[in-house]
């Protein structure tokens, strides 16, 4: 080889270093600008996180403050002043603040449900709706509440009910299951709570997605695809836009609604029974669906029913 040649080799091998070199380079570019986005974002989160850890403390302390001492000469200010001396709830977190409420009653937490509007029944583009669950219609969610964010835990039920626990599946984090509707609305009582409606339930798990699932089936749910013929401890799954968990799959849950077609729809006849939602672990995916409605009366008990509570809780 001439000594031309050879430098023409080594021209090309240096070339073709240095473009391997700058592609590298770019890599390393791009990283470095995602990982800095990255380290904002987190910056960010850390920031807001700050600033509502900040503003529930001030509120706490502001709840602990006792009120001013009314004047003598004003009667009215002493009825305001001596209905507030008396007993009343422990201090609870305010819809606004973005936290669970934790009921003192039960120990379980209760996420804040907005107010608003949205299609109930088959959902667009679905092709697995029963005639239940037609015509879509819109329902509207004049004021807001609490709802409890898992299903009822075997712990809690222990805890306000006393007594043996029903469940075929033990454990305390398990949703608590053979129960019937008596009993659920029972247990809601006993919280200062009540059974969510079915317009609730399905405005709650939606959470704003208007799809037949707010995931993917197995991401959200345990079903008879994946729960090993069993339940699960709750809040394992993931959670909707509202911060609700388990809302399809694990247990049915009771409503307080009784079984009825909707305006201008066909429904099986069950008389004097009662909705629950939500599908189960003993159900296939057409069930787990968030307009898929079934119904029994209300004495019917199984090991895949359950229940969550909502409430005003004021």
């Amino acid at each position: 080889m001439d000594a031309r040649q050879q430098l023409q080799n080594k021209t090309n091998l240096d070339e073709s270093a240095l473009e391997t070199a700058l592609k590298r380079a770019d890599d390393l570019d791009r990283q470095f600008k995602a990982a800095t986005q990255q380290a904002a974002a987190a910056t960010q989160r850390a920031e807001n996180l700050d600033k509502d850890l900040t503003a529930l403390r001030a509120e706490n302390e502001r709840l602990k403050k006792p009120s001013a001492q009314p004047s003598a000469a004003n009667p009215a200010t002493q009825a305001v002043n001596a209905e507030a001396a008396a007993p009343s709830a422990p201090p609870r977190v305010s819809p606004k603040d973005g936290f669970p409420y934790i009921n003192p009653k039960d120990g379980s937490n209760y996420v804040w449900i907005p107010p608003g509007g949205f299609t109930m029944g088959c959902s667009p583009g679905d092709t697995e709706c029963f005639p239940d669950e037609k015509p879509p219609h819109r329902e509207q969610i004049v004021k807001g509440f609490w709802l409890g964010q898992t299903e009822v835990t075997q712990a809690a039920w222990k805890k306000v009910m006393g007594g043996d626990n029903p469940s075929h599946f033990k454990g305390d984090t398990l949703p608590v299951e053979q129960v019937d509707w008596t009993e659920a609305k029972n247990y809601c009582q006993a919280i200062d709570g009540r059974l969510p409606t079915e317009t609730e339930w399905e405005y709650s798990a939606r959470a704003g997605n208007t799809a037949s699932r707010y995931g993917n089936l197995d991401t959200v749910s345990w079903n008879s695809e994946n729960s090993e013929r069993k339940t699960h401890p709750v809040g394992q799954k993931l959670a909707n836009a509202f911060g609700l968990n388990d809302m399809l799959g694990n247990v049915w849950e009771w409503t307080s609604t009784d079984w009825a077609a909707y305006r201008g729809g066909k429904i099986d006849t069950c008389m004097g029974c009662r909705v629950f939602r939500g599908g189960s672990w003993v159900v296939s995916s057409r069930g787990v669906r968030v307009s898929f409605r079934d119904r029994d009366e209300p004495t019917y008990r199984y090991n895949y029913v359950g229940f969550r509570c909502a409430g005003e809780f004021r």
